[in-house]
Parts: structure tokens; sequence; C-alpha cells
């Protein structure tokens, strides 16, 4: 995949792991012990929400790296084969075909973007490879079939922590709601922050709908402040939220904006500045969480990158060491036998919290919320899901 100067610069620094397709062996045939087990990754490297692939393939390769260290499995290393597409929905397949049919991994990790990653689940679904998706929550990406997978939580519990958050902690009783119509993770999250803020004796005041890119805000935040709302919900991605963030405080609205996880990203700050102060999110993990994995985690990642680690970093390690669990507990590497063991995941102690994967092959796990303060995320509470 063709990329900036930077972006392959940035690529070529991760142990060499962007390789162009080959024709492989078939990964279902004994291998000896020496060769490596190949992994697929596919990614948003670049595009407009890059830091989302980048960070999401830093946790990979973290686990990567510490997994080979361990001894990898049986004394076989796993290798991952990584593809960038771009942001770019229609990349997708190309990209995960060729993990497939050319690389011929024995697992998938990807996407973050929901939309993607259905697209990619489609193809690794019908060829009966499994793929974990480390943080895709639209519900409609694991009812694809038995090969797809996840480590997060999906959209209805978010939509329900983001819920109980601003009803039961911040007292709130009327929030509008602005997000993305092109997207079907803003979408989706929508309606599950509306189903259950109604639910919990809340009103929403407005829906406003943009499409993710647009330059201008001022028609739907004009309309939000005149339904007289305590705060706006806002299920979208960094690079729109941050723009809106801005545009909503020279309008001179200044109630309190709550997003998702889409949220994540160091750059949510660097666009908003002082105007994202005192926002909240709900999310994977927090830095700050007071977790041995979570301090252990931090310490490792930023040696390894020089960097704090947010939420996709989290999931990309949580997605990795899972698939390693399992691997470890498969009775072989066919993707039959891969995708029973992922399935019998069960309390798996994780960074971003322990994951039992359900019947429906999602992660039950909590959530947490944090609140923007001097330009980073801080933990503020931690969200259970619901018992039904």
């Amino acid at each position: 995949m063709l990329a900036s100067a930077a972006a392959l610069a940035w690529l070529a620094g991760t142990v060499g792991l962007i390789r162009p397709a080959q024709a492989g062996p078939d990964p279902f045939q004994e291998k000896p012990a020496g060769e490596p087990i190949l992994i697929g990754e596919y990614g948003s490297l670049t595009g407009p929400e890059a830091t989302f692939g980048q960070s999401t393939h830093n946790g990979i390769l973290l686990a990567v790296e510490q997994f080979n260290a361990a001894g990898g499995l049986n004394g076989r290393k796993v290798e991952v084969r990584v593809y960038d597409n771009r942001c770019n929905i229609q990349e997708v397949g190309t990209v995960v075909q060729r993990l497939i049919n050319q690389d011929k991994v024995v697992a998938v990790l990807g996407e973050v973007a929901s939309s993607r990653s259905i697209a990619g689940g489609r193809i690794c679904q019908k060829a009966g490879v499994p793929m974990i998706t480390p943080s895709s929550t639209n519900p409609q990406v694991t009812q694809i079939g038995d090969m797809i997978f996840r480590v997060c939580f999906i959209d209805s519990f978010q939509g329900y922590a983001a819920a109980k958050f601003a009803r039961d902690n911040l007292k709130m009783s009327r929030v509008a709601i602005l997000y993305d119509q092109a997207q079907a993770y803003s979408k989706g999250l929508r309606d599950d922050f509306k189903r259950a803020f109604t639910q919990m004796g809340g009103a929403i005041t407005t829906e406003q709908a943009y499409t993710g890119g647009d330059p201008d805000y001022s028609a739907q935040l004009n309309n939000i402040r005149a339904s007289n709302p305590e705060a706006v919900f806002i299920p979208g991605y960094y690079t729109d939220a941050g723009n809106i963030a801005l545009q909503a405080r020279k309008l001179g609205l200044t109630i309190p904006l709550i997003g998702g996880d889409g949220w994540d990203s160091p750059e949510l700050a660097n666009i908003a500045g002082p105007a994202i102060e005192g926002a909240y999110y709900a999310n994977h993990y927090a830095p700050d969480q007071p977790t041995p994995e979570v301090r252990e985690f931090v310490r490792a990642y930023r040696e390894r990158f020089n960097a704090v680690a947010d939420g996709m970093a989290a999931t990309g390690y949580d997605a990795a060491n899972v698939l390693f669990d399992a691997m470890k507990r498969a009775k072989s590497l066919s993707g039959k036998d891969l995708a029973q063991a992922i399935a019998e995941t069960k309390n798996f102690r994780a960074v971003t919290g322990t994951i039992t994967i359900d019947a429906n092959r999602n992660a039950r796990k909590p959530a947490v919320i944090v609140q923007m303060r001097g330009g980073e995320p801080r933990y503020v509470a931690t969200i259970e899901p619901p018992e039904q």
C-alpha cells in the first residue's frame, strides 16, 4: 500500500513488519519448529483517523515482542503481516484478501472502525479465518459469524455507560445528540445512548446530524442551543469532536460535552485545545487507572515507544494477547480449532479489564469514563455491565 514518506518511515520503525505480499505455505499444515506463525493485521495507519491504526499497531507489536521473548508458541515465534487500508473501506477487501490468500495467515487482527471491520470480517468469515477486532463496538461486527470476535465492549453497553454517567454522576436530565450520519459506529452509539438515557428518566432535547469531515457545524449547534440541553452527546471520531468543541465554545455553548471511545486520541487536545477541557468520554481504559495490569502496560509501552498508551493501544495489546492465549489452548491452528479456543476465553486478565467472550463472541467487561484535564484524559469512574 502506498503511503506518505513520513508514514513509511514510521512503519519502517516497527521492526520490519510491513512486507510485500508473497504466496506462502498453507498455515493449516504442520510446519517445522523454527518456522514463524503468521498472523495478519489490517488498519488505518494513514488517513484521517491514522492515530487509531498507529496506536493499535503499537499495542499489537508490543504484545508480539513480549510473546516471542517469552518463547512464542512451543518455540515458534509469531510474525505479523500488516497492511494499511488508509481509512478507506474500499481498500479493506484488497488487504484482507491479501492476508488470507497470499500471506496465508492463521488469524487476523483488525480493524478499529466498525464499518471497516464489517467489510473485513465478511471476508474472514467466508474464508474460515478467525478475526479479532480490538475496538470495533458496533454489534453488527460479530453478528457476521462464528469466526469474528472482539475484545472491546459493544455500543449497547458503551451507550449505557455514557448515559448512566450523565444521569447518575452528572445529574443530567436533558441532553442533545450530535452524530455522524455516515458512520455505523456513530449512528449505533446514538441509538444506544438515547435508549438508555430515556429509560433512566432523561430526555433528548434534539438530534442533529453531520457528515464526518464537515467544516461547519454552526447550524446544528445553534439548533442544539435553542433546545436548552444540559449537555451534548457527540458519538463521533476525535477529528470531528475536536472541531465541534471549538465551534461550540465560539458560539457560547459552554455546557459539558460527552463522547465515546472514538474520541480517544492524543490529537483530540491538539485539535481542540482549551475547548475540550472538562469534556467526558467513555473509553476502554485510562492510563492512570490504579490496577497492576494498567501500570505495567503503561510502563512497558512508554519504554518501547516513548509515549503514553491510549485506549486503542490497550485494546490492540489485549486483542493480540487473547489470540496468543487461544493459540496455546487450541487443538491446532486451523481456523475452526483456533476459533473454538478464542470462543472459550474466560476471565482473561487484560489491560482493559477481565475479558470473557460470551455466546455472541463479544467481550463482557467494564467501561471507564475519563475527563479531559490539562490536555489529557484522566480517570473518573468505572461503569460495570448491567445484570441484563
